[in-house]
């Protein structure tokens, strides 16, 4: 067979069974989370409203990849461990707006039709942009567009053929000092307004989200054309 018609022929096929993965769309409501300077672990008195949307291409029968959005509110109020902790009594409110690209590694083959199942735990791992807004930036400090490398791990449960339900808890790991508007300072003014410049912010999101799937039946071709 020629060179050029093999070529043809095989990404005929190739795209033929990328149109054949089940693909996916969904939504979903949550909260977003922060530790950093303010507040050194996971506190449930500092959740805010967040949402999700995202896309999902299934290239096997245990891995996705998966393309998602996600949006809301960031903030926390100091959880003061020291006196200038005490004298400072920081606090911030922003607003957070991410675009991940990533995957999903499913832990059972919850897609074989000879041996159904309802459920599977799985984790996600990724690279992500965020940007925030809320607060007077200092374009000649830092940029408010910054990079995340978003896991985590969550459980989905099949509703029906066609819609299923998850529930995911994940960590957006930062390079990133100054979500909180604070980083490092002059300890000798005293003002108390400076943080730790050698650890990162993180911020957490945590959700329900409902999916749908769609199955997609490509239409035969003629390779030869």
């Amino acid at each position: 067979m020629p060179l050029k018609l093999t070529l043809v022929v095989l990404l005929t096929v190739f795209s033929s069974s990328l149109l054949a993965q089940r693909s996916e769309v969904g939504f979903g409501m949550g909260a977003f989370n922060y530790t950093g300077d303010l507040v050194r672990t996971f506190s449930v008195s500092n959740l805010k409203p967040a949402g999700t949307i995202f896309y999902r291409n299934n290239i096997s029968k245990v891995v996705s990849l998966r393309s998602t959005i996600t949006f809301g509110k960031l903030g926390a109020t100091e959880v003061p461990l020291d006196a200038a902790a005490r004298i400072r009594n920081a606090s911030f409110d922003i607003f957070l707006f991410e675009a991940a690209l990533g995957f999903e590694y499913h832990f059972l083959d919850w897609r074989d039709s000879r041996h159904p199942m309802r459920y599977t735990p799985y984790l996600f791992a990724g690279f992500g942009l965020f940007g925030i807004s809320g607060y007077d930036i200092k374009p000649a400090e830092y940029s408010n567009v910054q990079g995340a490398i978003p896991f985590g791990g969550g459980f989905k449960y099949i509703v029906n053929p066609k819609h299923y339900i998850s529930f995911e808890v994940g960590i957006r790991k930062t390079f990133f000092d100054y979500m909180d508007n604070l980083s490092g300072g002059d300890p000798t003014q005293k003002n108390y307004q400076y943080g730790n410049p050698n650890d990162n912010d993180n911020y957490f999101f945590v959700g329900i989200t409902l999916t749908r799937t769609f199955y997609d039946i490509p239409c035969p071709t003629n390779p030869y054309k």
